[in-house]
C-alpha cells in the first residue's frame, strides 16, 4: 500500500523559517532508515504558499488565486510518498519521526494513495495500459534529471 504522509504547515514553514541544523540532520536520519527499510518512495518540502498558486474550477471556467492562503492549518509543509504493508505501519513510521518544527506543535496526516486496483471496472484495460506508458515515461524522464 502506498500512503501520502503530509506535513501540516505552521505559521513557522508559511514565514518561511528554515529549520535548524539539528532538525535537518534529525531528518536526514530519520529518511536514512525510511530509505533502508525500503519504505520511502519520495519526499520533499514544499516552499510557503506565498510562492504558490490555487487554481478554481467552475465548469469550464479556471481562475488563479495567488498566495499566501490564510487558513495555515489547512496548508501542506511537506510530504513523503511511503510504501507499507498497512496504514498500522504508516503510523509506527509516523511515531518515530522527529517532531517537523522546533520547539512547536505540529501535526502529520497520512493518506493512502489509490491504486489501479482501487478504481475497479471503470479503470479499463486501455486506461490501465495508458498509466503503465505514462508512468514508464516518468521513470525514464527521471533517469534523465
Amino acid at each position: 500500500m502506498k500512503f501520502a504522509v503530509l506535513v501540516r504547515a505552521t505559521q513557522q514553514s508559511e514565514a518561511g523559517c528554515m529549520p535548524s541544523e539539528k532538525l535537518l540532520a534529525d531528518m536526514g536520519r530519520f529518511n536514512e532508515e525510511l530509505v533502508k527499510a525500503g519504505v520511502m518512495l519520495a519526499g520533499e518540502g514544499l516552499h510557503p504558499s506565498s510562492k504558490g498558486a490555487r487554481v478554481h474550477f467552475k465548469d469550464a471556467q479556471r481562475s488563479v488565486l495567488d498566495g499566501p492562503f490564510a487558513e495555515t492549518k489547512e496548508l501542506i509543509a511537506g510530504f513523503w510518498v511511503w510504501q507499507v504493508k498497512s496504514l498500522e505501519e504508516a503510523i509506527e513510521w509516523v511515531k518515530r519521526c522527529p517532531n517537523p518544527f522546533d520547539g512547536i506543535e505540529s501535526e502529520i496526516e497520512i493518506r493512502q494513495i489509490f491504486e489501479a486496483e482501487d478504481f475497479g471496472a471503470e479503470f479499463t484495460p486501455d486506461l490501465r495500459e495508458q498509466e503503465e506508458r505514462l508512468r514508464a515515461q516518468i521513470e525514464q524522464q527521471a533517469k534523465k534529471h
